[in-house]
């Protein structure tokens, strides 16, 4: 396990799913973590009571990420509250899957701006602090389906096509204040919305994936927890693959 002992972590949509499960990592490492959510209060604050039990520290700050003011009063929580930023979770997120005849714009837009914008808006904020203290890590949580793109999902595809080429050009531009900036890309990962597939649709997925299996939240977390600790100190602008081989 890595230590993140006195870091303080941010994580945005981290009341279920993906981005609960690395919150609860990095609390485990030992980083007290702010618990972003922007509807689901209670599951947030279950988020928090299960960290405390455990013997970590957390706390939890509702916002809309994908508005400047929801970004900007995030980071201000947790500077004002714990006195810095060191780590950035970017994982808020959200699908409007359809093919493009029947895809909305504004299907197109909120995706966009759930996915994309709010990695820019809260990497923008928590960059300000980062750099001041000319330390920091920022992880994105990207998707196979940016690399690779997906069928009925060109709006999904496009934000995480373009969380990668958001965290490769950010990563340039911040290396000199000893900031790393990567992302993760996970594959097909069993979550509260996928665990409800008929065994045959799962069975043909897992044609396509060479280690035989689905990923776990907690395969996507501990990636994400190696990319903000010293141990990856030497690692920037990459992107992470968690697909068990998918991409290959």
């Amino acid at each position: 396990m890595v230590s993140l002992s006195e870091k303080i972590a941010v994580v945005t949509g981290a009341s279920r799913g993906i981005g609960r499960g690395i919150a609860l990592e990095l609390a485990a490492c030992g980083a007290t973590v702010v618990i972003n959510y922007q509807k689901n209060a209670q599951s947030a604050e279950e988020v928090v009571q299960h960290i405390v039990a455990a013997g970590g520290k957390a706390s939890v700050f509702g916002a809309d990420v994908g508005q400047e003011d929801g970004a900007n009063g995030l980071v201000k929580y947790a500077t004002d509250t714990y006195g810095k930023i060191d780590i950035l979770v970017n994982n808020a997120g959200t699908t409007r899957d359809n093919v493009i005849m029947l895809m909305s714009a504004d299907d197109f837009d909120s995706v966009i701006q759930t996915n994309l914008r709010s990695t820019w808006l809260c990497s923008k904020a928590a960059v300000r602090s980062m750099m001041r203290k000319r330390y920091g890590r920022i992880v994105n949580v990207s998707s196979i389906s940016g690399i690779a793109g997906n069928g009925g999902q060109t709006n999904y595809s496009a934000s995480k096509a373009g969380i990668i080429g958001l965290t490769k050009a950010l990563a340039r531009e911040v290396a000199s204040r000893s900031i790393t900036v990567n992302a993760v890309a996970p594959g097909f990962v069993l979550t509260d919305l996928t665990s409800g597939l008929p065994e045959d649709i799962t069975s043909k997925l897992n044609e396509n994936i060479p280690l035989g299996r689905w990923g776990t939240i907690e395969d996507v977390a501990k990636a994400t927890a190696f990319l903000t600790s010293d141990d990856a100190s030497y690692i920037t602008g990459h992107v992470l693959v968690v697909d068990g081989g998918m991409a290959m």
